[in-house]
């Protein structure tokens, strides 16, 4: 058999992890590394964090999973935490992003054709987007590296130019449901879209009847310094995926909604068999208890400054290397002059420093929203070190 075990669709390197300590993994062979990639933004609270793991095993030992065919005292907890702090009136529990944004896709279309318009299904979303690896999904995307064996692609979409607001218009017909977008794109390059730019597509989601879905997978759930990044410009969506950090680590993600958004979302026309069980619900629940206040994020804020001016700074004795650095608190990206996976590979395996690449060379810095000075002082260090090994 030539085939591993693990199916190999990922290029998996030589860090294998079996334990981590707040910020640092932990790999099977001894070594120790900084991480400053988090799950992919996902392990928002660090590894090993004490709240979290006491929920999970407190929610262990008494129910794991029922059905949702039964009421939810756990799920009805999370729910009305979420919708208490964001602009929904309504939550869809899922077990990933992926899965929270075909909710928010089906319940765009579903809003429509409740009252029988059935002529509305178009969505329109941006280049470079990432909103996961269903076909529903990778079809929401223009990017033809996740095409490739998978075609025909679903119908329905149309891409524009990320900040375009001209070309959302131009796009703009009699089959239009919805506009997709992430405020600021994390695979596509940790690209902020511009103040103008969301606020123009709230204007003609309002102008067109249309639903104005937030892509936030990555970028929520206090992230870039608030709660959600749709604050920081003013306007809220009818519609928001959530997951990655909202379970910390475990798997859990969300559909938000208004009441009015979700006039289609009626009995029977949706479900998941795990999405929203105990376990996830403690979770979820174990990282709001953290996060969920403003003096946390004023610190996920701060500490962002504080990287972001570091960075900047730095990035001036290695004009040849770096270009920029651009996002919101805790979700930055530095901009290379030339392709960031060598990069990034660089820091990883030779001074124990793990990021992430993105599109645009961009090499993307998601610490634990936990990070403390020191972290920080770390990071520049090893970042230091490995600009100047660093042959490109």
């Amino acid at each position: 058999m030539s085939i591993t075990p693990l199916m190999p669709v990922y290029p998996r390197c030589d860090v294998r992890p079996i334990r981590g300590e707040n910020c640092h993994l932990i790999s099977e062979d001894g070594r120790r590394f900084l991480d400053f990639a988090s799950g992919i933004a996902v392990n928002l609270l660090g590894h090993s964090h004490p709240g979290l793991i006491g929920a999970i095993q407190k929610q262990a030992e008494t129910l794991m999973h029922v059905s949702n065919l039964y009421g939810s005292p756990q799920g009805e907890s999370l729910a009305r935490r979420l919708v208490d702090l964001t602009f929904a009136d309504t939550v869809f529990f899922t077990n990933s992003g992926a899965e929270a944004v075909e909710t928010a896709m089906k319940t765009a279309r579903a809003y429509h054709q409740h009252d029988g318009s059935e002529e509305r299904f178009e969505i329109i979303t941006f280049k470079n987007a990432f909103h996961g690896r269903t076909m529903a999904t990778i079809s929401a995307s223009n990017q033809e590296k996740m095409h490739k064996g998978f075609v025909p692609l679903l119908p329905g979409f149309k891409y524009v130019e990320f900040d375009d607001l001209e070309g959302v218009k131009a796009a703009i017909g009699p089959h239009t449901a919805s506009i997709m977008v992430e405020p600021v794109q994390g695979e596509g390059g940790i690209r902020v879209g511009s103040e103008s730019f969301i606020r123009g597509l709230r204007e003609l989601a309002d102008a067109n009847d249309i639903m104005l879905i937030f892509d936030e997978v990555q970028c929520g759930v206090a992230r870039t310094g608030t709660f959600y990044a749709y604050e920081q410009f003013g306007v809220e969506p009818d519609i928001l995926a959530t997951a990655k950090g909202i379970g910390g680590g475990f798997p859990v993600g969300a559909c938000l909604a208004t009441e009015r958004a979700a006039r289609g979302m009626v009995f029977g026309t949706h479900g998941s068999t795990y999405g929203g069980n105990p376990l996830a619900m403690a979770a979820g629940n174990a990282v709001l208890d953290a996060v969920a206040n403003p003096e946390f994020l004023e610190r996920v804020r701060s500490m962002g400054e504080k990287l972001r001016g570091r960075l900047e700074q730095f990035m001036g004795n290695y004009p040849e290397l770096f270009v920029e650095v651009r996002g919101l608190g805790l979700m930055l990206g530095v901009r290379m002059a030339s392709e960031s996976r060598p990069f990034v590979a660089h820091l990883r395996d030779n001074h124990g420093l793990l990021t992430v690449s993105a599109a645009d060379n961009v090499v993307r810095v998601l610490p634990p929203l936990v990070i403390e000075d020191e972290h920080i002082d770390e990071f520049m260090e090893k970042l230091s070190a490995g600009a100047a090994s660093y042959t490109p």
